[in-house]
């Protein structure tokens, strides 16, 4: 009876993530970079070219064929539809919750090791990448793996872990190159506390085993190349260490991620400064690496938020010891109830208040994304008010849990964060229940690929077209009866170039759907 039980609430400890990580209504992609990823996913299924990433018929050389080949080969074993393109992301994201559970396990005890990937799971950054079909969080999965073997790693004999962590840095690579190195310059003082991994075969054997995805691939596409892929891939790297449309200045990271690790960062900042006090693991892990790890990041010339999306898990290891400190602290644990169970409620009931009154019925969001916004800032809102000084420590941790649990739940189910070219979802909707479109491709014009607005709105309808064709070097290229995606036609008569609009929208512009008469 015991042993069922337990199991029970293990289940239940599943159960609770349910709402936070899956979603069931329909989807659509965000340009960039899920449906640029997911494009050339469908090329691979298409044309039945598992080696070169492409764009129409030109290689794109720039990144690896890594997340595109899970995509496809998600789609070609679960079904040609958008739940299988994400599939790879939700199984790194189930993955990426489990291990900052043991290394929760791992730095403090087994007591409250649940609440870490609950705070992971509601931490803006994290919530909204665990929903979009991009490498990085399955890149940040794969970083935490290897922060969690290098953890487990006691002496040489541990050779399990020793192996998980050369292997974890070729598959890592295959998912964002160069980019592994920051986190591995970042954990070298506390692998200096353990260089005799370097002296073992099975690290070895790992990085072996790790890079033989890459290495098998940079042999495949070699004989298409005038070079080695690995050239292409340092001009990619080149041009990001230089300016560019990404650049930031050098403090970016010390606005933004308190800025995308809400409703977490100055908990999580207390951790670090706390665990910096503490022995050779808290410091070196919870306080070192993601310090010096932020720093390399910062001398880098391209800047992003989801960089750091590769320490997430040990923002939130320092947030639950920011927690802890809180209410151990005579001085400060008043201040903190005060702000947490008066000021931000206040201040979140009032955002929904005026959301409703005033922006509800300007906004583009339908009934549903309305309800779920305001039900979830009321909820969030409510929930923290109930904190007070008295509360035991779990008590405390399960209403903080609580009010960003609901929100983030709100919003997913929302379709916020799922459906997010929703209007030009339904638009395509329409275009594909169309008696012409149903049974014939859909070319499409390059020569209005022109600037990012039709960059991005071509990616989002090209995944959306039911039988897409080819690309098009101009109009002219159409034949007889065909149909085209165009922003640009000549609308005359009684020739043989005379076009037919099809259909147009002003969320679809500039481009429209014509057939070659």
């Amino acid at each position: 009876m015991i042993q069922i039980i337990l199991k029970l609430k293990n289940f239940f400890k599943l159960f609770i993530f349910i709402p936070l990580i899956f979603y069931f209504g329909k989807r659509s992609y965000v340009a960039y970079d899920e449906g640029f990823y997911a494009l050339q996913a469908r090329w691979i299924l298409d044309k039945g070219n598992w080696t070169i990433p492409l764009w129409w018929d030109e290689y794109i050389l720039d990144r690896t064929i890594g997340l595109q080949f899970l995509i496809a080969k998600s789609q070609d074993i679960f079904g040609r539809n958008m739940f299988s393109a994400y599939l790879p992301t939700t199984a790194a994201a189930i993955l990426m919750l489990f291990i900052t559970y043991k290394l929760h396990e791992e730095f403090f005890n087994k007591k409250y090791a649940i609440i870490s990937p609950l705070i992971l799971s509601t931490t803006y950054l994290w919530f909204d990448h665990s929903h979009l079909a991009t490498q990085d969080i399955i890149y940040s999965c794969l970083v935490t793996i290897g922060v969690f073997s290098l953890v487990k790693i006691k002496n040489i004999n541990n050779r399990l872990f020793i192996l998980i962590f050369g292997i974890w840095i070729g598959l890592s690579f295959m998912m964002k190159t160069f980019l592994v190195i920051v986190p591995l310059l970042s954990l070298l003082p506390y692998l200096y506390t353990k260089k005799y991994i370097l002296l073992s075969k099975f690290f070895w054997i790992g990085l072996l085993i790790g890079f033989f995805p890459y290495l098998f691939w940079a042999l495949s596409i070699d004989p298409y190349l005038e070079k080695n892929i690995i050239f292409y891939l340092v001009e990619k790297f080149n041009t990001l260490s230089n300016k560019n449309i990404f650049t930031n200045p050098f403090y970016y990271y010390f606005w933004n991620i308190p800025t995308t690790f809400l409703p977490w960062s100055i908990l999580a900042i207390i951790g670090i400064i706390c665990n910096f006090r503490e022995g050779k693991e808290k410091k070196y892990i919870l306080s070192l690496f993601p310090l010096i790890l932020i720093i390399i990041l910062s001398t880098f010339s391209t800047k992003t938020p989801y960089y750091t999306l590769q320490i997430s898990s040990i923002f939130t290891l320092n947030t639950f010891e920011g927690i802890k400190f809180i209410f151990n602290s005579k001085k400060y644990k008043s201040f903190f109830i005060l702000i947490t169970s008066k000021i931000i409620p206040l201040f979140l009931v009032t955002l929904a208040l005026v959301y409703y009154f005033f922006f509800k019925n300007i906004s583009n969001f339908n009934f549903k994304e309305n309800t779920c916004i305001i039900l979830g800032l009321l909820f969030f809102g409510l929930s923290w008010s109930f904190i007070k000084y008295k509360n035991s420590f779990k008590e405390i941790l399960i209403t903080l849990i609580i009010g960003p649990y609901l929100l983030t739940s709100f919003l997913l189910q929302s379709g916020l964060f799922t459906d997010r070219s929703r209007e030009l979802r339904e638009n395509m909707e329409y275009v594909a229940s169309l008696d012409l479109v149903k049974n014939q491709p859909i070319n499409v014009d390059k020569e209005g690929i022109n600037n990012s607005l039709s960059l991005s709105k071509i990616i989002r309808i090209s995944l959306l077209t039911p039988q897409l064709g080819e690309g098009l070097q101009s109009i002219d290229q159409l034949n007889k009866t065909e149909l085209a995606w165009t922003t640009e036609f000549k609308e005359t008569k009684n020739n043989k170039n005379s076009y037919e609009v099809i259909y147009k929208n002003d969320i679809l512009k500039p481009w429209k759907l014509v057939l070659k008469k």
